[in-house]
């Protein structure tokens, strides 16, 4: 069964007359209640609030890491552990084939179901992932491989354990590491950004977004609990801290904006994954035009940008 945000009452009560239609045979019915369906979603779709956006970057049917793996890749195998402590599930690193050209993808997974959840840590990485990634980042660019990269995290995990194997080394070494990598880099937020969670797997060429996803250095709750100690004030947060890709594309935080299907990746799971797939091979073309030096550069020239500002 599908599910819908409040929002999307109105396109719930539509598709639920389009099978009644369909089960009576009433075809008239069926493509007039169709053209009503695609008023409806141009309507509410195209005029979302960022909390809104937000609500459909955490929904609970977007499909994550693995689903895109599993839709566009091919003749993939799976790269376990850091050999340092332990495989990190949260973080998933597969070797195949996206096309024609062979590949190394990088997610966060935050997993189904609650076995899944509790086995993947709800897509909260420890160190060990972070180390996973860089380990299989450096065997990629050994073979001169280019490297995907789906971020998707509420953020690093923050416990005990993770503090104790340097949680916050593990993020800076990725920054550092993944700046200077001489392979084709490409990083796309797939759903939730958050915080060094994300960073540590979003340094890349080219860093890009899903129109419905975020990236922001702390969750809105985070925030609202900080600020004014108020869940309530969740939404004016979401809308204060600028976090949806259109906030960010007009702050040149990130190069470009993916069109995943107006009505959200979650609706149409293979229009999602071919938007990616497309923009990966689009994106590895262009790079490899330019020369090792040429894309090291621009890619150190578009770092040092973020966070300027003009008084």
């Amino acid at each position: 069964m599908a599910t819908f945000l409040d929002f999307e009452k109105k396109i719930k009560v539509i598709q639920e007359d389009i099978i009644s239609a369909r089960v009576r045979h009433d075809e008239s019915a069926v493509k007039t209640l169709e053209a009503d369906l695609d008023k409806a979603v141009s309507k509410i779709f195209t005029t979302l609030s960022p909390f809104q956006k937000l609500q459909l970057a955490r929904h609970v049917d977007r499909p994550y890491a693995l689903d895109y793996i599993n839709l566009i890749m091919r003749d993939k195998y799976e790269i376990h552990g850091d050999r340092h402590f332990r495989d990190d599930a949260a973080i998933l690193c597969y070797l195949g084939y996206i096309g024609n050209e062979k590949v190394m993808v990088i997610g966060e997974q935050k997993g189904r179901g609650t076995k899944n959840k509790i086995r993947r840590n709800f897509g909260m990485p420890h160190p060990e992932g972070y180390r996973k990634a860089l380990r299989a980042a450096k065997m990629a660019e050994k073979f001169n491989i280019p490297v995907l990269m789906l971020v998707d995290t509420p953020g690093a995990y923050p416990g005990l354990g993770a503090e104790e194997r340097n949680q916050s080394e593990a993020i800076a070494r990725n920054l550092l590491e993944f700046s200077q990598l001489n392979t084709q880099t490409v990083a796309i937020v797939i759903g939730e950004g958050g915080s060094g969670g994300a960073l540590a797997i979003s340094v890349a060429d080219k860093f890009s977004m899903m129109r419905y996803s975020v990236f922001s250095v702390i969750s809105p709750e985070g925030c609202s609990a900080i600020l004014w100690n108020d869940p309530k004030k969740v939404e004016a947060a979401t809308n204060a801290m600028k976090i949806t890709s259109e906030d960010l594309k007009e702050l040149n935080l990130i190069d470009d904006i993916i069109d995943e299907p107006l009505i959200g990746a979650h609706r149409d799971k293979q229009k999602a994954a071919e938007a990616i797939s497309d923009y990966f091979l689009q994106s590895l073309k262009s790079l490899r035009d330019m020369s090792d030096e040429q894309r090291l550069e621009t890619r150190y020239n578009k770092l040092i940008k973020v966070g300027a500002y003009s008084e």
